[in-house]
């Protein structure tokens, strides 16, 4: 019977996960749009529903309808699973993020303990898996320039596959530097890790580990010590070189490469190239949250949790949560409508 509830609980968080994935993707574009309007003066959106806030369900009908074109000379297998091969990876970033500390539902099923952690996993070796999940999405952007023999299309692939290669290593030296500053603390002897203990009772301590390094910023959050300062600054550039964010997105530069690695693709192809960008927008984000910013935690976090109001305080921190992720992202949309695109040597020599 415990089998059977675990394996439902994780259903439906993976289900919940995978629908506010795609809820916040489409109105990340909604955020975007409406912010870079107001940077640059402008109204933006407002037609479709009150606000514009129906906008991005009309620009998921649009493509929808669109007709899917598949170029004569294409090679149509790769062609048609390149989408999927980028989309994928962006989704399975989120499977080791904690999103919140955890909900006591002992009540509703009628049990003296369940414990449903916000995280749909946590494994001793989850910064490793991020790292890794993350290099594979250049796979789906390379093949899908190659196989539409176009040539601006090469040029993008080529260009993203450069691009993504290159920055991999500073990325994984900041998150490195996350990891000492996880691992430093459990040196001491009583090291206190309450929530993950509660969360993942089994699990032996890592500093691999998302929900320990989470929990290890239970005083000073990493972005205020001076390495993690520093470590923090080159993970957001390096991040967004990594997602071919403005001012790094080479990738699908218009003045010289027409659309980029993705100029033959149209209708739901295209819109899964476009799901993948901004989905892996939001998870890189996530992880800059967990690593620098703290994650989940807040105050008053555990003090909810010290006075027997675990469901309360689970909430609070999924809040704490987004409120860090939506000030990372409306980082990345202000350097968007304030710098301009960089030229592609100079890209390559930072």
């Amino acid at each position: 019977m415990d089998f059977w509830i675990r394996l439902i609980t994780l259903i439906i968080v993976a289900l919940v996960l995978f629908l506010g994935t795609t809820t916040a993707f489409a109105y990340l574009t909604l955020f975007e749009r409406r912010l870079l309007a107001r940077l640059q003066h402008r109204i933006g959106p407002n037609r479709a529903g009150p606000g514009g806030f129906l906008q991005p369900l009309a620009d998921a009908v649009k493509l929808f309808f669109k007709e899917d074109i598949t170029p004569t000379n294409a090679d149509k297998v790769i062609y048609t699973i390149a989408p999927a091969l980028a989309m994928i990876p962006a989704i399975l970033l989120f499977a080791v993020i904690p999103f919140g500390a955890y909900l006591d539902l002992s009540g509703l099923l009628g049990e003296s303990t369940r414990v449903v952690p916000l995280q749909f996993t946590d494994i001793n070796v989850g910064m490793l898996y991020l790292l890794s999940v993350t290099s594979i999405g250049v796979y789906g952007i390379t093949l899908g320039g190659w196989s539409s023999n176009n040539k601006y299309s090469m040029l993008g692939g080529i260009r993203s596959a450069a691009q993504l290669i290159s920055y991999e290593l500073a990325l994984g030296l900041s998150i490195l530097v996350a990891i000492m500053l996880t691992a430093a603390p459990a040196q001491q002897a009583g090291y206190p890790l309450p929530v993950c203990n509660v969360m993942f009772p089994n699990e032996a301590y890592s500093a691999l580990s998302t929900c320990r390094i989470v929990e290890s910023q239970a005083g000073w959050w990493n972005i205020f010590k001076p390495t993690g300062l520093i470590a923090f600054a080159v993970f957001w550039l390096a991040s967004t070189a990594e997602v071919v964010r403005a001012p790094f997105d080479l990738v699908e530069a218009e003045q010289e490469l027409v659309g980029g690695y993705n100029t033959e693709y149209s209708s739901m192809k295209f819109a899964l190239f476009f799901m993948a960008e901004y989905i892996k927008l939001i998870a890189v984000s996530a992880i800059g949250v967990t690593l620098f910013l703290g994650g989940w935690r807040g105050p008053g976090v555990d003090t909810l949790y010290s006075a027997g109001y675990p469901n309360v305080a689970g909430l609070v921190s999924v809040g704490y949560f987004l409120l860090k992720l939506i000030f990372f992202l409306f980082l990345s949309v202000w350097v968007r409508a304030t710098l301009p695109r960089f030229k592609y040597n100079q890209l390559m020599d930072l």
